[in-house]
């Protein structure tokens, strides 16, 4: 009986903490949460455009180059802190040729967004990073709205008028 009880609290330990709200998104909790973000990518069909502050989830940057290789069309704007690192997302993502901007006309592009075909945005307090996922408390939410997408559309194409490509 002891076994199981805490082979019960292990798996609620290292499950997500995810619940859905009807038809109009989930919240999670990590851990787990990367799990469902490249659950989310996996499921897009025309585009994705990203926004993140720090990214260094090589898992969630996999599932965006699959997504681009499968004909999705994959953009994504970073924070200029991206762009010191010696091999950053940055660097992946052109080395792809999945088109990536650098906003640095803020003093921190602090943002932690992608929007799927127009239609889900995912967002929260979750950096796109291993720590996020492992470490720290963060939260992800996941949002079904065409109109929210569409807000959250027009402010990701204002910070991509004003920042930079790759050089």
């Amino acid at each position: 009986m002891k076994k199981a009880l805490i082979i019960g609290l292990f798996i609620f330990l290292i499950s997500p903490v995810c619940s859905r709200a009807g038809e109009i998104g989930q919240v999670c909790f990590p851990p787990g949460c990367e799990r469902l973000i490249i659950q989310q990518i996996n499921n897009a069909k025309t585009e994705i455009k990203v926004q993140a502050y720090s990214f260094t989830s090589a898992p969630i940057a996999k599932a965006l180059l699959c997504a681009h290789k499968s004909g999705v069309d994959v953009q994504v704007i970073l924070d200029k802190s991206q762009r010191k690192q010696r091999y950053s997302s940055y660097t992946f993502f052109k080395n792809q040729d999945i088109p990536v901007f650098i906003d640095s006309a803020h003093a921190i592009a602090h943002n932690k967004i992608i929007i799927l075909d127009r239609e889900t945005v995912i967002t929260g307090s979750y950096n796109f990073t291993k720590a996020a996922e492992s470490k720290n408390a963060e939260n992800v939410l996941i949002i079904k709205s065409e109109e929210l997408a569409n807000q959250y559309l027009m402010n990701w194409s204002k910070h991509k008028n004003h920042s930079d490509s790759y050089p």
